[in-house]
């Protein structure tokens, strides 16, 4: 990987990740997937624990986003804590909170709408490569 602001010789640079943090949520909080598919690679592997298997490629990544912004229109999420940057490599984890209100379809697998408000709790670790995410991880309690 060559040496960008996001790289340095001993690692991730904090300011760059924490930018790219904000960049990321500030995408996802939108529910426009073209602003996430901005941010990660074409090779990218998502591994997201609310979905049955990982997704690959923007692709993959498209059918998340629009998966939840469907049935959780409102669907926002904010920072906790974190970036903690891996030492020497080229990964960062955040811990973040999302809320929602389930108010469009689950689909799959076919669950109606509840109206119920939702909040989960997550960390995320993602490798960074050529400035954007190369690989995610998403964990939620």
């Amino acid at each position: 990987m060559a040496e960008t602001g996001a790289m340095q010789a001993e690692g991730l640079d904090q300011a760059w990740v924490e930018d790219f943090i904000n960049r990321w949520e500030a995408a996802w909080n939108s529910h426009e997937p073209a602003r996430v598919l901005e941010l990660v690679t074409d090779d990218i592997v998502y591994d997201n624990s609310s979905w049955p298997t990982p997704l690959r490629g923007p692709g993959g990544v498209r059918t998340l986003v629009e998966f939840f912004s469907r049935a959780f229109p409102d669907l926002r999420f904010e920072t906790l804590e974190g970036p903690y940057i891996v030492p020497g490599q080229p990964k960062a984890a955040f811990y973040w909170k999302g809320s929602a209100t389930h108010t469009g379809p689950l689909d799959p697998p076919g669950f109606a709408p509840t109206g119920k408000r939702v909040e989960v709790e997550g960390v995320e670790l993602n490798e960074y490569r050529e400035g954007v995410s190369a690989g995610c991880g998403a964990c939620t309690t």
